[in-house]
């Protein structure tokens, strides 16, 4: 595999080799051992079209996926000015149907939300998901870094790892969220798996309540 010809035996989270670096991932197991007892799934995805990953999914659990791309969405808003506007923007940016889709995946996008946009998107993963669904989401712990603003493209190598590849952003991640908050905006979503990984981020997966 793809994983093994990079990986350290000091930092198995870690690997960084030659450039973009392989980085485990704990979560997505997780999230694919609960999906294929699902049957014919039904997934959204909230990062930007990368052809790999679609073909893993497809592949893996033969399943129907939506690519909404909300980084491409806060880059127009901010370029544009109208940033003001997100919230109401993110509160209804989902096109699926109530109680439709078996599992979204957030990467990051919370990170570089403020707080009334976080707030209005986390609406939509609780609106669209299933009973029983799940949210896959990637959270930072350290403090924001001033710098050239970017966001991280993730590729699926394998179930236990992927490919991070920053790219140019119009906006900078906000202070890291804490649990307790996390817990009341995406309510009645509940904490099923929680990982904290030596490359300072928590996946996070989030359940619906069954019916």
């Amino acid at each position: 595999m793809l994983t093994d010809l990079f990986r350290r035996k000091d930092d198995p989270e870690v690997v960084e080799g030659d450039r973009p670096p392989v980085v485990s991932t704990r979560a997505l197991p997780k999230l694919l051992a609960s999906l294929r007892t699902r049957g014919h799934t039904v997934l959204v995805d909230l990062g930007p079209v990368v052809g790999g990953n679609l073909t893993f999914f497809g592949d893996q659990l033969g399943c129907k996926i939506f690519v909404e791309d909300l980084f491409h969405d806060l880059d127009r808003h901010v370029r544009g000015g109208s940033a003001d506007a997100l919230p109401a923007f993110l509160a209804s940016r989902l096109p699926q149907p109530d109680g439709s889709i078996d599992a979204v995946l957030a990467w990051d996008v919370f990170d570089y939300l403020e707080r009334p946009a976080a707030e209005a998107l986390a609406g939509e993963p609780v609106r669209v998901l299933k009973p029983t669904g799940v949210l896959f989401a990637i959270f930072g712990t350290d403090k924001v870094e001033v710098g050239q603003p970017f966001y991280t493209r993730r590729l699926v190598v394998d179930e236990t790892a992927l490919i991070h590849k920053e790219y140019p952003a119009a906006l900078g991640k906000q202070p890291p969220w804490l649990n307790r908050d996390l817990m009341r905006m995406l309510e009645p979503l509940t904490v099923a798996e929680q990982f904290l990984l030596k490359t300072h981020t928590r996946e996070v997966l989030f359940r619906k309540p069954a019916a």
